[in-house]
């Protein structure tokens, strides 16, 4: 998938900053009185308007103090380049299809899979949607990254190791680019040719093994869709693997919520508590969204102040503003809601001319581009990118008469979301938040809360309009099915000032009842076993704290292990009773110190093998390969001579990898967290960048302090909620945050894992934002002054 937004400036581009951004200078902001220990360090760079102060703080996160909001965003653009640039630019490389021309001539057919999915429409069209204020703030924040890898370039000892090791060189940014790399995410597409695959065996209802579909709905074969000629095939590009700098070296970094993996957990938690029942008196957001754990780090903690500028909070490198955090008016997080937006059409080619496709009752041509892709030492390669009306072609199979397309959100004139933090992080309440969230097209619950003591919740994102058909499996691409817009995010379920005093979600079906049919986003939504339990512990609290919200983000009570406990045999048999007697003793907590919870997860994934073994036919094992936790313990009831089984199998695998003594085993020795560079297959990249790692970790896919498993045979954590924030609305300093496994990506940095162990632990530290609380604990300032332009 190559969904990354990227971006090539100049530095001279800031010139043509938005006149209202750029009305009256402001006074540069008065300068910060550094501790007597603290590194001070003066640079001039291309792009200020007035100097900017970047002053950071005892965990590494800087306080970016400017004249201007555009200013603050150069800041912004500056840190994370300073902290992650081989982070950015690889993202930047991948997304643009430029990569070929870095690193050789098997990077050319990935190029081309980036360069399928540039937007293809008037770019200065998209621009044009975008408000100016917001605008300049882009271009300002890639002009900062670009100011950055000026320095770098100007004294090269400056670059990160991977530059020398690879022999590259990172590439400029430009705005046009939030526009241009719209990325190819598969979306549900692979599910969709699986149910084809199923349905062409007459077992279309085995899907609901892998997924049972929330809200419950039947699918059926849309008319036309010729089932037994749907195959992985028909995936083409979207499968293309990984990328070729050594063996296996993942397409993408962990985090990306596209892979399998990564969309059978991909969520996180929210939730907001009203004044009365908070301890405090005021409100209190909390939020910890989960992706990968393994590689980069996708998250970047900045505070960004300028008149009328005051957002402090986590952001992801390579995209400007402030995913989740706090403004000095309102705290906002978000997680996962579920839009299915994305759909596998199947063309018809024409019998004599294969770049045209049957739609619309005639033959229309495909928009064909045929490409010369940049290689290092070496000619271009040539590559054909075709698209249809639909989208681009990701498969065109002239032997078959064959071609399939992928239609997404992300490639329609204002689908990309590249603005969308700025605009959030620019509004000033609830009210003007609506007008930031028409730039927001992926799907989101937007949890909100402000110094009044209001909260509040409202499904963002964009919702296609189909002309028949519920995006389950593939369609034909002959027009019938064809999408023919998409509905306002005002139509999507919204939440202000709850009765009870709380709101939570957790990637749980949380449309309203009676919600309309032909209004349902999707069918995707997860078991809810992690917002079940936030509600129960919400509901018991009369008066939350800010402690509560920190211990309930790491609460480790397994709704599935409960289930399952209550299903043990009266009477295991002689080679089940030990684990039996184990776990009918334990908390139902996966603890990183419990030996049951280990013994637990060794017996839960043996359980799922022999049920789906049990339950799916033959023929199609090769198609449902998971079973969902739900559908596990209903099946398990049913079979309670395969649960006495499991549990003698997970006895013996437990004393085969944890030892011979019970009392010795822990969850954590298997469920180990290390964080290593995506590139380590590189022996000098495995060098450069020593792995994070030596300890484990409690929680999996499915208690609140999701950690779920990586995939392969082993047990090391996968995922989970990597940045974590609790923040106390209105006592700002209050508030609390982490962010694993540090702020930078430089192994000689201090904050290259320096909140490894508190993550392990659960401990998270201050989120400073009053000017008086940040200067207490500053430990180095740098002060970017103007300079002249390229």
């Amino acid at each position: 998938m190559f969904d990354r937004r990227s971006f090539l400036l100049g530095s001279a581009a800031i010139v043509a900053l938005a006149p209202a951004c750029r009305a009256k200078p402001q006074r540069a902001p008065a300068p910060t009185a550094p501790a007597p220990t603290a590194h001070v360090r003066t640079a001039t760079v291309a792009g200020l308007s007035a100097p900017v102060e970047i002053a950071d703080d005892d965990w590494g996160v800087p306080h970016i103090r400017a004249a201007s909001i555009p200013d603050a965003y150069f800041g912004q653009g500056y840190v994370v380049a300073r902290d992650r640039l081989f982070q950015i630019d690889l993202s930047h490389r991948r997304d643009l299809g430029r990569m070929a021309e870095a690193y050789g001539a098997d990077f050319a057919r990935y190029d081309a899979a980036a360069r399928l999915f540039h937007y293809r429409g008037d770019l200065a069209a998209e621009l044009a949607r975008i408000p100016a204020d917001v605008l300049a703030c882009a271009r300002a924040y890639c002009a900062g990254i670009n100011a950055r890898i000026a320095e770098v370039t100007a004294d090269p000892a400056l670059l990160p190791a991977e530059y020398a090791i690879l022999n590259v060189r990172p590439l400029t940014w430009d705005v046009r680019d939030f526009v241009l790399a719209r990325g190819g995410a598969e979306g549900n597409a692979d599910d969709e040719v699986r149910r084809a695959q199923l349905a062409a065996l007459g077992l279309l209802d085995l899907d609901a093994i892998v997924a049972p579909l929330r809200p419950a709905h039947r699918m059926t074969v849309p008319a036309g869709l010729d089932v037994k000629a749907v195959s992985e095939a028909d995936l083409g590009v979207l499968r293309l693997g990984g990328l070729p700098f050594g063996p296996q070296t993942p397409t993408r970094e962990p985090g990306d919520p596209d892979t399998p993996l990564e969309r059978a957990n991909a969520g996180s938690n929210a939730w907001t508590i009203a004044p009365h029942r908070s301890a405090t008196g005021r409100a209190i957001l909390a939020n910890d969204p989960h992706l990968g754990i393994g590689g980069f780090a996708p998250r970047h903690v900045a505070h960004l102040t300028a008149p009328g500028l005051d957002v402090i909070g986590g952001g992801a490198p390579g995209l400007p503003g402030i995913m989740q955090g706090h403004t000095d008016r309102f705290a906002f997080g978000r997680t996962n809601f579920h839009i299915d937006q994305s759909d596998l059409f199947v063309l018809e080619l024409h019998p004599d001319d294969p770049e045209r496709y049957r739609h619309d009752g005639g033959w229309k041509r495909f928009d064909r581009v045929d490409v010369a892709i940049p290689v290092k030492d070496a000619a271009p390669a040539a590559a054909t990118l075709r698209h249809a009306v639909q989208g681009p072609v990701v498969s065109h199979d002239p032997a078959r008469r064959r071609a399939t397309v992928l239609a997404s959100i992300g490639m329609q004139p204002g689908g990309s979301g590249a603005f969308a933090m700025i605009a959030i992080n620019l509004a000033k309440d609830w009210a003007s938040l609506k007008d930031a969230f028409r730039l927001h097209p992926s799907p989101t619950n937007f949890h909100y809360a402000d110094v009044a003591g209001n909260h509040g919740w409202q499904v963002i994102g964009f919702q296609p309009t189909r002309k028949k058909g519920d995006g389950l499996l593939p369609v034909p691409g002959d027009g019938r099915y064809d999408w023919t817009g998409h509905i306002d995010f005002r139509r999507l379920p919204s939440a202000y000032n709850p009765a009870q005093g709380w709101f939570a979600s957790a990637n749980q079906n949380n449309l309203p009842p009676g919600w309309p049919a032909d209004r349902v986003p999707a069918y995707s939504f997860r078991d809810p076993y992690r917002y079940e339990r936030i509600a129960d512990v919400l509901a018991a609290q009369p008066k939350h704290t800010l402690a509560d919200s920190v211990a309930l983000q790491h609460d480790t009570f397994s709704a599935p292990a409960m289930q399952f406990v209550a299903l043990l045999p009266d009477r295991p048999s002689d080679a089940a009773r030990a684990a039996a007697v184990m776990l009918a003793g334990w908390n139902v907590r996966i603890d990183r110190d419990s030996a049951a919870a280990a013994l637990f997860e060794i017996v839960w994934r043996d359980l799922g093998r022999r049920m789906l073994a049990a339950i799916v036919p033959a023929r199609a094992q090769e198609l449902v390969t998971e079973i969902a936790p739900s559908v596990l313990l209903a099946e398990a009831k049913k079979r309670p001579a395969l649960v006495d089984a499991a549990l003698a199998a997970g006895w013996q695998e437990a004393q085969r990898v944890l030892g011979s003594d019970p009392a010795a085993w822990r969850w954590g020795t298997l469920h180990q967290v290390r964080i290593s560079h995506p590139l380590s297959r590189i022996p000098a990249i495995a060098a450069a960048f020593p792995p994070i790692e030596g300890q484990g970790s409690g929680g999996d896919g499915y208690t609140v302090m999701a950690r779920w498993l990586g995939s392969g045979p082993g047990w090391r954590t996968g995922g989970g909620a990597s940045y974590l924030q609790v923040i106390d609305v209105g006592g700002w300093d209050n508030s609390l945050v982490l962010n694993l496994p540090g702020q930078s990506a430089d192994p000689a940095s201090p904050h290259y894992r320096d909140q490894y162990d508190p993550w392990i632990a659960g401990t998270m530290h201050p989120m400073l934002f009053t000017r008086a609380a940040v200067d207490a604990h500053v430990r180095s300032v740098t002060t970017l002054s103007p300079g002249k332009s390229a």
